[in-house]
């Protein structure tokens, strides 16, 4: 076996594959220590210390990558993420460039890249986004129509809420979203307008009952759909791989016959 071999195994294997996630989950954990005064003044030195090994290790894990797959290595989406958010981490933290010491959280996101599951969620989201997109253009288009009505039917007496197209698609955001959207503004617009019920209810069953869940169904949807595609992968490299075995077994039976 080369060592190019070894070294592709290596970062493949499932305990290198744990050892990184431990090293996020710490390295993220003293990210958020250092955000205390009380901690960094009496063991900043070692979460400092902690910091740097992290990224250390992710830069070596990268390196180890990128020699076990040369340039196949920028033809994975993951492996492209990794080296950007790693990348930001390794730009000096001075002058211009301070506000990328806060982002180095961003180094907790690479548990996305290394823990399947959390690139399966990710796929599914991008899958969907076509899906999605219809959703929003008909959330959107349901705002908007809602938002006309309010403005006209509630904007004099209330402008604090209605008075213009803005005002009111704020005000509905806020009723879609359930935040004190009935003794806050449904209540005090039915003292004023009895009916109004029959403009706000009908608003939050569309939009918080249906076209939302409208959109998890899609997601959800879509996510299914990368799952049984990925399995179906698996299966067809599994066949393949029993088909190999089977040619290897069946030259074996060749060659003893000829041997006997």
């Amino acid at each position: 076996m080369t060592l190019r071999e070894r070294a592709q195994n290596l970062v493949e294997s499932k305990p290198f594959e744990n050892f990184i996630i431990a090293v996020i989950v710490i390295n993220a954990i003293g990210l958020g220590l250092e955000t205390s005064p009380a901690v960094m003044a009496s063991i900043g030195s070692i979460v400092e210390w902690l910091d740097a090994i992290a990224l250390a290790i992710f830069v070596v894990e990268l390196a180890i990558k990128f020699f076990a797959y040369r340039l196949s290595f920028f033809k994975n989406g993951w492996n492209i993420f990794d080296l950007i958010i790693v990348g930001v981490a390794l730009v000096p933290a001075s002058q211009q460039f301070s506000v990328l010491r806060a982002l180095r959280i961003l180094r907790a996101l690479r548990l996305i890249s290394v823990v399947p599951s959390m690139r399966k969620v990710i796929v599914g989201l991008f899958k969907a986004i076509p899906s999605i997109g219809t959703v929003i253009v008909m959330l959107l288009l349901l705002f908007y129509i809602s938002a006309v009505m309010a403005t006209k039917l509630f904007g004099e007496s209330f402008p604090q809420w209605f008075g213009h197209l803005g005002a009111s698609l704020y005000s509905l955001f806020q009723i879609m979203t359930l935040e004190s959207w009935s003794m806050g503004i449904v209540r005090p617009v039915m003292e004023e307008y009895p009916y109004a019920w029959a403009f706000f209810v009908p608003f939050i069953l569309m939009t918080s009952f249906i076209v939302l869940n409208l959109f998890i169904g899609v997601i959800v949807n879509a996510m299914s759909e990368a799952t049984d595609e990925e399995a179906h992968g698996e299966r067809e490299e599994i066949l393949e791989q029993l088909k190999a075995l089977r040619e290897e077994v069946g030259a074996l039976r060749a060659q003893s016959k000829n041997g006997g």
